[in-house]
C-alpha cells in the first residue's frame, strides 16, 4: 500500500485530499509493472472499490488511464510529467553525456539518482549492452537504506534529519544480506559521509555490487548521487575502489562543473 503522508508534513486548510487520492491512484501504477484490476488498485491505495473506480474512470476520461473493462493501465500521456521534470532537473540534464562516457570507459552500467522520501529515484541511466538487464531505468525506485545511491544521499542529511529518517523507515530487506538494524545503517551512512562514497555488496540483490559518490551543488549540498553497478563475478571490491571510484569522482566533478555553471546567478 502507498504510504500515507508523514505526520511531520504540514497539511494546511487548503490541502485537497481528493487530489491526493487521485495522485495516489496514478502512483499505484508506477509501483506495479503490470496492468491492474480495480481490486488491485483499491488495495494498493487503501481506497474502497467504489472510490477507486470513480478515480479510475475520471483518469480514463482525461486519457491518463485506459481500460479493457477489466484491467487498467497508464497511457503515454503521463510521460509529459516525467519529460517536463527531467528537462528542468539540472543534475539529470548535466549527467546524461557524462554517464554515457563513464559507462563506455568502465564497461559497466552507471546511473544518477535523487532522494525522494525513503527511496532513491533514477533520473539518468546508461546500461551496457549485455543479454542480462537489471530492469532499472529512469523513474525506477530502490530503497535508500540498502542501496549505494541511497547511503550517499542519506549521508548528505544533517544528523537530526538522518535520525528522523531512520525512525520513520520500515527497513524491509530486499536481500538476505541487507542490513536492517537502524543503528548499523546509521553507522554505514556516517561511514559514507566520512569517505564520500558508499559501496554495497549483495544488500540489494545477492551477487550484485555497486559503488556511489555524491554530486554537490555550488553550496556543497548533496543533490544527487552517481553510481556504477556490477556483479561479484565481474569486479572485486578492491577493483571497484581502485578503478571505479576515481572514475566516478571525476565524472561527478564534471557534472558539478556543468550543473553549477548553469546555476550561476
Amino acid at each position: 500500500m502507498i504510504k500515507k503522508v508523514s505526520e511531520n508534513d504540514t497539511r494546511g486548510p487548503e490541502f485537497v485530499t481528493a487530489l491526493e487520492r487521485g495522485l495516489n491512484v496514478l502512483a499505484a501504477f508506477g509501483r506495479a509493472p503490470r496492468r491492474m484490476t480495480l481490486t488491485q488498485v483499491a488495495e494498493a491505495t487503501g481506497l474502497s472499490r467504489g472510490t477507486a473506480r470513480r478515480f479510475l474512470l475520471t483518469l480514463q476520461a482525461l486519457t491518463y488511464v485506459d481500460s479493457d473493462g477489466k484491467l487498467f493501465w497508464l497511457t503515454p500521456k503521463v510521460l509529459q510529467f516525467s519529460s517536463a521534470y527531467l528537462s528542468t532537473c539540472a543534475p539529470a540534464e548535466a549527467a546524461r553525456s557524462v554517464i554515457r562516457t563513464l559507462t563506455d570507459q568502465i564497461g559497466e552500467s552507471s546511473s544518477m539518482a535523487m532522494l525522494d522520501g525513503h527511496e532513491v529515484v533514477y533520473v539518468a541511466r546508461v546500461e551496457t549492452r549485455r543479454i542480462f538487464s537489471s530492469g532499472l531505468e529512469v523513474g525506477s525506485r530502490l530503497p535508500a537504506f540498502c542501496s549505494s545511491l541511497g547511503r550517499v544521499l542519506l549521508a548528505g542529511l544533517d544528523d537530526e534529519e538522518l535520525d528522523r529518517w531512520l525512525a520513520e523507515e520500515a527497513f524491509v530487506a530486499p536481500s538476505p544480506r541487507s542490513i536492517t538494524e537502524p543503528d548499523k545503517v546509521r553507522l554505514k551512512v556516517l561511514e559514507a559521509r566520512r569517505l564520500q562514497y558508499a559501496i554495497i555488496d549483495g544488500e540489494m540483490d545477492v551477487g550484485v555490487r555497486s559503488i556511489a559518490v555524491p554530486v554537490h551543488d555550488r553550496d556543497g549540498r548533496t543533490v544527487a548521487a552517481l553510481n556504477i553497478g556490477t556483479t561479484a563475478a565481474r569486479a572485486s571490491l578492491d577493483h571497484m575502489r581502485k578503478v571505479f571510484l576515481p572514475a566516478l569522482r571525476e565524472a561527478a566533478n564534471e557534472i558539478e562543473r556543468t550543473m553549477n555553471g548553469w546555476l550561476q546567478p
